[in-house]
C-alpha cells in the first residue's frame, strides 16, 4: 500500500490552494495559502516525516522558484506539464481547489507527466536568448511601422527590391517631411527602431560570448558542425532541451519538439495528419528554419566548412550523413507533397541527428 503523503498544488501569484491527500484516504484536506517563502515554510513545518511527501503543482507563469524552494526543504516536487494533464469531459466546475485537488489524486496515480527543472544558470541563459526573440520581433513590428508610415505619404525606394538593406535604411534616414509633426513622428518611429537594433547587436555580442565558455563550448561546436545550424540555433537548441540524456530514444525527442504526425487510429484504420505541435515550440521553429538547408545538393563550403574546422572525423561524417539522407527526404517528399510539408519531414528526422549527436550515438 502506498505510505506516501500526496500534495497538490496550484500556485497562483499571490496565493496556493493545497489539497494534501494522506496515505489510505481518499479526500483531501484543503486550505489557501499566501504564496510567500514564510507561508510555505509554515506549511511543511507540520509535517516532521518529509521523506514521506511527494507534492507537485502545473508549470506556469510563476516559474520554477516554488519548486526550488520546497526541493531546498528537503521535499520531493515535481512540476507538472499542463497540456499532459488527463481532463474529464464532463466536468464543468473549475476552481483553485478542485485543481490543486485533481493534482494531488493524479499524482497519486501515476498519472502525471513531470517536467525537467533548469538549473539556475541554465534558466538564465535560456531567459538570455528568449528576450532576443522577442527583441527581434519588436524590430520587425518597427519596420513595419516604418515601411506604412512611408507609404502613406507616398515615399517608395527608388530602387528594384522591397528588402530592407544598408541602402534602404540610409536612403530612409535621409528623408525629409514639410509638416513638422510628420518629421517629428517618423523620428520617434526611426528612433524606436534604432533602439531595438542595437539592443539586439549587444544581446547577440552577449550570447556569443557565453558560447565560448564552459559547459557550452563544445556542444555549441557540435551542433553548428550540422547544416544549417549557426551559433544562435545551436544554442537555442541547448539552453531548450537543457539534457538529451533524458529522452531514451531519437523517437522521444521528436516528439519533444512536436514534429511528429498526429495519429487517430482505431482497430484496421490507421489515420495520421498534421503535426502534433506540441513540446518545446522555440526548438520546433529553429529546426524548421535550419531544414531548410536541406533543400540544396550535399556539399561543405564556405562558412560551413570553416565550422567543421577541430571536429573529429566522426562528427564530420555524422554530418555528412545527415546532408545526404535529409536532401533525399526533401526531394522525395517536394515532389508528391510540396516544399513546406516536406521541410517539416526534413526537420523531424534532423531533430534525430542532433539527439544522436548530444548523446554519442552517431552510428548510420
Amino acid at each position: 500500500m502506498d505510505e506516501l503523503t500526496h500534495i497538490g498544488l496550484d500556485v497562483h501569484k499571490d496565493t496556493i490552494a493545497v489539497a494534501v491527500l494522506r496515505s489510505g484516504t481518499t479526500t483531501c484536506d484543503e486550505r489557501v495559502i499566501p504564496n510567500t517563502p514564510e507561508a510555505v515554510r509554515k506549511l511543511f513545518a507540520r509535517y516532521p516525516d518529509r521523506s514521506v511527501l511527494r507534492t507537485c503543482y502545473e508549470a506556469g507563469p510563476t516559474g520554477y522558484d516554488t519548486q526550488r524552494l520546497i526541493s531546498s526543504l528537503g521535499i520531493a516536487c515535481d512540476v507538472i506539464a499542463p497540456s499532459l494533464i488527463p481532463r474529464r469531459s464532463g466536468v464543468r466546475v473549475k476552481t483553485d481547489r478542485s485543481d490543486a485537488r485533481n493534482l494531488a489524486r493524479l499524482h497519486r496515480a501515476g498519472e502525471l507527466t513531470a517536467v525537467r527543472v533548469p538549473m539556475p544558470a541554465e534558466e538564465a541563459l535560456r531567459d538570455l536568448v528568449r528576450a532576443r526573440e522577442d527583441l527581434k520581433n519588436d524590430r520587425r513590428i518597427a519596420r513595419q511601422r516604418i515601411r506604412s508610415f512611408l507609404l502613406r505619404y507616398g515615399k517608395r525606394y527608388p530602387s528594384p527590391g522591397a528588402r530592407w538593406s544598408f541602402r534602404f535604411e540610409v536612403w530612409m534616414r535621409a528623408l525629409r517631411f514639410d509638416e513638422p509633426a510628420s518629421q517629428a513622428a517618423f523620428d520617434h518611429l526611426v528612433s524606436a527602431y534604432s533602439v531595438r537594433d542595437a539592443q539586439l547587436a549587444a544581446i547577440d555580442k552577449q550570447i556569443e560570448e557565453a558560447t565560448l565558455c564552459d559547459p557550452l563550448a563544445d556542444a555549441v561546436a557540435r551542433l553548428r558542425a550540422f547544416r544549417g545550424i549557426d551559433t544562435l540555433t545551436a544554442v537555442t537548441l541547448l539552453t531548450e532541451t537543457c539534457d538529451f540524456q533524458r529522452f531514451a530514444t531519437a523517437g522521444s525527442f521528436m516528439a519533444f519538439t512536436g514534429l511528429v504526425p498526429s495519429e487517430h487510429s482505431s482497430g484496421a484504420s490507421r489515420h495520421q495528419g498534421s503535426i502534433t505541435k506540441t513540446g518545446n515550440a522555440h526548438v520546433r521553429r529553429v529546426l524548421v528554419e535550419a531544414a531548410w538547408a536541406y533543400r540544396h545538393r550535399p556539399a561543405v563550403r564556405g562558412a560551413h566548412a570553416k565550422r567543421l574546422e577541430g571536429q573529429s572525423p566522426e562528427v564530420a561524417a555524422y554530418s555528412w550523413a545527415a546532408q545526404c539522407r535529409l536532401n533525399s527526404t526533401y526531394r522525395k517528399l517536394a515532389a508528391r507533397k510540396g516544399p513546406n510539408k516536406a521541410v517539416v519531414a526534413v526537420a523531424r528526422e534532423l531533430s534525430g541527428f542532433v539527439w544522436g549527436a548530444m548523446t554519442e550515438r552517431m552510428a548510420v
